[in-house]
């Protein structure tokens, strides 16, 4: 089986608000969620090793479609709008929840989502809500802290510890993440390979 977690080829497809544009192949698709300026295209890069397949950002909420990637010409990467604290007009916001509420609850080929939290600071009621709002919806859900390396290391485990709590699950189940260090990438990218890989073809048998 080709090793996913080699990116061979990584490369923007297209931008889209409704379904009616989205690809249209049936290729299995992960989708990264997370506040505003939590460092969500800084990870999607890390994980392809682009630096600038996904363009960053100083001012929150320059994101406002969903945005397709094809990686390794097998599975796409899809960059959601970031919520909170963007400074965009409101009637653009308002848009914004239903076009990414209709993509995850609606998307066959969407495999799971990456939701993308601050290590540095406990999770907001945005934060929680998205969260509840996927194990309510039972869609597959990684939970991953990015900015790792802003965290002294002897802080990890008690930050991980109070997002677990507040999150209702156990520790093991969140990504400690740095893109500037590359931090926690080999365990995401196998954990997505779960989700994206095909299943082995059946071995023929003779008659």
């Amino acid at each position: 089986m080709e090793n996913l977690l080699v990116i061979k080829s990584a490369e923007f497809v297209k931008s889209a608000v409704t379904g009616s544009h989205y690809p249209e192949d049936g290729m299995p698709e992960v989708a990264f969620a997370g506040r505003s300026n939590v460092g969500k295209s800084s990870l999607i890069n890390c994980l392809v090793q682009r630096k600038k397949l996904v363009r960053t950002s100083r001012t929150p909420g320059q994101t406002q479609t969903l945005n397709f990637f094809l990686i390794n010409n097998g599975f796409r990467f899809v960059d959601l709008p970031g919520y909170g604290f963007a400074k965009v007009p409101q009637a653009v916001r308002a848009k914004w929840k239903p076009m990414v509420e209709a993509y995850l609850t609606n998307r066959k080929s969407l495999r799971g989502v990456v939701h993308i939290l601050d290590i540095r600071h406990p999770p907001t009621p945005d934060d929680l809500n998205l969260w509840n709002w996927l194990r309510e919806r039972r869609i597959p859900s990684i939970p991953v802290l990015t900015k790792g390396d802003k965290v002294k290391k002897g802080a990890w485990a008690a930050q991980l510890k109070d997002v677990a709590t507040r999150l209702g699950i156990s520790p093991d189940e969140i990504v400690l993440f740095s893109a500037e260090t590359s931090l926690g990438r080999p365990e995401l990218m196998e954990r997505l390979a779960a989700w994206v890989r095909l299943p082995e073809p059946e071995p023929e048998t003779e008659e």
